[in-house]
This record gives structure tokens, C-alpha cells and sequence, in this order.
């Protein structure tokens, strides 16, 4: 069974078939937060440390961490504020990271203040960014996101984007890192400008798993870029692309409804045994009122651990709200 393990200092997760659903905690980024930019280059950190706190209380397993708050010579910039922004994060709080960012200096200097097993996000199928990234992978050895496009772009056409997968996970080999350390983001489409992102996505997961043998991830709010009413599509695809066979998401855990659906799934997939994360979070729950959000006075459980020791995002990520 693949198993592809991440830690901080003091807590281990699996990311797996067999496991709860990773929830990669999405909003330490700047990108598309002019606000949140603004106050990480005059070194104000009360909102990174807001959203950390946030996010793992809301039942994230891991955060993922981005300094990218300008375009404008990133390879000076971006190292010291990334190295910055996850020695304060790991300072609070005690799950997994995920080392995010398109600048190679950036990620190594991370990586050597980096406690624990962090994932990095990532890797593409372009000559370049393999010759650059995967030594780090191998030297480090920690884990990696792999996403499916290369030099000529993001295909539409999703055996394409399986090949370069491919060529990814085989890449890596070369170097001896081991298919179960490579986190394969297929690319999800936005299914308001693409009818048929949806299956297209399931196909690609069902050939990742069968075949590759990989664990995959997503940039999750991709797929509802564009609509309205956004949270209602994530929630409706949560359980159907973790049905396909994807093992984590990057995406807002702050969403009840989104996080609903991950435990409902988990439920449902047989990753929470005896029903026991659902019964915890939600045994004190009680129905909203007519215009007012439900509520659970117990405190919501992140699943998925035990203790124990941008290149292209479709849709762009759409802007995290």
C-alpha cells in the first residue's frame, strides 16, 4: 500500500488509500491577498499566525506555507520571508507542513529550518524545475508534489497529463526517490469553463492510483472557479474525487460544509473507524436556525495522524476567499 509519510517535530502523518483524507490547509498565501502581502513584507505576521491557528482548530492536517508576496526579483526576496513565515508557523502549531513555492532558493533554505519530514510543493514535468528540485527531494529526503504539466503548458487533454505525471514519478527514480514520496496533482480544471473537468479529473485519478501507484492532491477550489455559490460545488466534489482515489486537497479547511463533506467521506470510505472523528465533532451538533450556519459545540478533530516522530494551479486557485 502507498504510503507517503510527513511530520512535524512532534506528529506524523500518512498520507494513503487506507488513510483519512489529508487536508492541506490552504490559507498562509499571499498570492491573490493584497492585504496579507502587504503585512508579510512589513514583517506583520498577526494574520499568518491567525490563519495557522485557525485552520488546524477547523480540523486541517497539515498547512501549506507561502511567502510568494511579489514577482519582483523573487529569488532575492522570497527565501528569507518563506524561512521567516515557517519558523513562526511550526512555532505554533504541532502538524505537518507543506514547503510552497515556485523559487528553488526559496525551498532549500526552507527545507534546512524545516523540522519534522515537510512535504514540497513542488515539482513540474519541465527539464528545468527537475534538474533543480528533485536533488533537493533525494538530499532532504522528504517528499514532493508533482504537477502535471511540463514545458508546453497545461494540456487539456488529461493522457497528456497523466504522461507527464509519468515522466515525473520516473524522473524521481532516477535519483532514487521512491514513487511513494511523489504527491501527484493531476490538475483540476474549472468545471464552469471545462463541462466535462469533472470526469476527467475521476479518469485521471483511477489510472494514478491503478497504475502509478502514487498518492494525489489537488488545488480543490479550482474546480468551482468562476460560480457562484462556491462552497456548494467544492462540498459536492469532496466525496466524489476522494471515491476516484485522491489521498489529500489543498484547500480552505475554515469551510464547514467543505469539511463536512471530508469527514462524511471518510465515513462513508471506511477511514474512520467506528465512525469515531465524526461522533467526536459532531455528537453536540445542533441544526441551524432559519438563515444561521449549523453548529457543533465539540471541538472539530483533524483525522488522518498519529504522534510520534505554484507552478501551475488551473484556474489559478482561484482566488482563496
Amino acid at each position: 500500500m502507498t504510503r507517503t509519510i510527513v511530520a512535524s517535530a512532534t506528529r506524523e502523518i500518512i498520507i494513503g488509500f487506507d488513510q483519512p483524507f489529508c487536508v492541506i490547509g490552504e490559507r498562509i498565501n499571499p498570492t491573490g491577498r493584497k492585504k496579507l502581502a502587504a503585512e508579510m513584507i512589513e514583517g506583520n505576521f498577526d494574520t499568518v499566525i491567525k490563519d495557522a491557528l485557525e485552520q488546524v482548530a477547523a480540523g486541517a492536517t497539515m498547512l501549506d506555507v507561502n511567502a510568494g508576496v511579489t514577482s519582483v526579483n523573487p529569488n532575492e526576496t522570497e527565501p528569507g520571508l518563506l524561512v521567516q513565515t515557517l519558523e513562526i508557523v511550526q512555532g505554533l502549531v504541532d502538524v505537518p507542513l507543506s514547503i510552497d513555492s515556485s523559487v528553488t532558493a526559496a525551498i532549500e533554505a526552507a527545507l534546512k529550518v524545516a523540522k519534522g519530514r515537510p512535504l514540497v510543493n513542488s515539482v513540474t514535468g519541465e527539464e528545468e524545475k527537475l534538474e533543480a528540485i528533485l536533488p533537493l527531494i533525494k538530499k532532504y529526503d522528504v517528499p514532493v508534489v508533482a504537477i502535471s504539466n511540463d514545458e508546453t503548458g497545461i494540456s487539456m487533454d488529461p493522457d497528456v497529463r497523466f504522461s507527464v505525471a509519468k515522466k515525473i514519478v520516473e524522473r524521481a527514480m532516477d535519483y532514487g526517490i521512491k514513487p511513494h514520496d511523489i504527491v501527484v496533482d493531476p490538475l483540476v480544471m474549472p468545471i464552469g469553463a471545462l463541462g466535462d473537468a469533472g470526469r476527467q479529473v475521476f479518469a485521471l485519478l483511477h489510472r494514478l492510483r491503478n497504475e502509478l501507484k502514487v498518492n494525489t492532491t489537488c488545488g480543490l477550489s479550482n474546480i468551482s472557479f468562476g460560480l457562484p455559490h462556491r462552497h456548494g460545488i467544492n462540498a459536492g466534489f469532496i466525496p466524489m474525487v476522494i471515491g476516484a482515489g485522491m489521498t489529500s486537497a489543498i484547500m480552505n479547511p475554515c469551510r464547514p460544509q467543505e469539511m463536512e463533506a471530508v469527514r462524511a467521506a471518510n465515513v462513508l470510505n471506511g477511514t474512520d473507524a467506528n465512525c469515531t472523528n465524526w461522533i467526536m465533532t459532531y455528537r453536540d451538533y445542533k441544526p441551524a436556525e432559519a438563515g444561521a450556519a449549523p453548529v457543533s459545540t465539540a471541538a472539530p478533530a483533524a483525522g488522518g495522524g498519529r504522534r510520534g516522530g505554484r507552478a501551475a494551479r488551473a484556474g489559478a486557485g482561484a482566488a482563496r476567499e
